[in-house]
């Protein structure tokens, strides 16, 4: 992992950690998320500064098709990122979560922090030992709320692991994305 993301990781965990309950301990998330989506307009100017604080309003607005990408982006540093529109085939955005983007691709470092967000929310879902208590919690938490982006992602892991051609493909489609945008190919 590059230098620039393992600084920006624990600023966009506790970015999620701040807004996930409230003074009296309850879960609220999902609220505060949708309060900070409607103030897209201002937080835009805070992309290129401080990303991770804009990038919690995709929080669960991303579905990432081929992990090999995103681990290949989480190793450059922030002036070597790929076009936010080639990783078309790696990410996927949730109807919200697009609406959101539109606006802020229209700004000057738009595509930069696009890459920066969808990179900071992989990493936040990426499975580590250390992680999989928390995203158990998390996604535990979202049911709780009927945040159904949760339940989609927990089934989407499950048909993966139970399906071992599938993650066959998806590896081998995500060296075939690397190759065609100048990575070596891992064999």
């Amino acid at each position: 992992m590059s230098a620039f993301f393992r600084a920006l990781r624990p600023s966009y965990q506790a970015e999620i950690d701040d807004l996930a309950f409230d003074s009296e301990g309850r879960h609220v998330l999902r609220k505060r998320l949708l309060e900070k989506r409607g103030q897209i307009s201002f937080l835009k100017q805070m992309m290129e500064l401080s990303p991770e604080m804009v990038a919690v309003v995709f929080h669960d607005g991303f579905h990432f098709e081929l992990p090999a990408v995103m681990e290949q982006v989480l190793s450059l540093e922030s002036d070597e990122f790929p076009d936010w529109s080639s990783l078309g085939d790696a990410v996927q955005l949730t109807p919200w979560a697009q609406e959101l983007a539109d606006q802020l691709l229209a700004e000057p470092q738009g595509d930069w922090f696009m890459v920066v967000a969808a990179a900071l929310e992989y990493l936040y879902h990426r499975p580590s030992t250390h992680q999989n208590e928390g995203a158990a919690h998390e996604a535990h938490g979202h049911e709780a709320e009927g945040e159904p982006g949760a339940v989609r992602r927990q089934g989407h892991a499950d048909d993966f692991d139970k399906d071992g051609e599938q993650h066959h493909d998806h590896e081998e489609s995500s060296a075939d994305w690397l190759e065609e945008h100048g990575f070596d190919r891992k064999d």
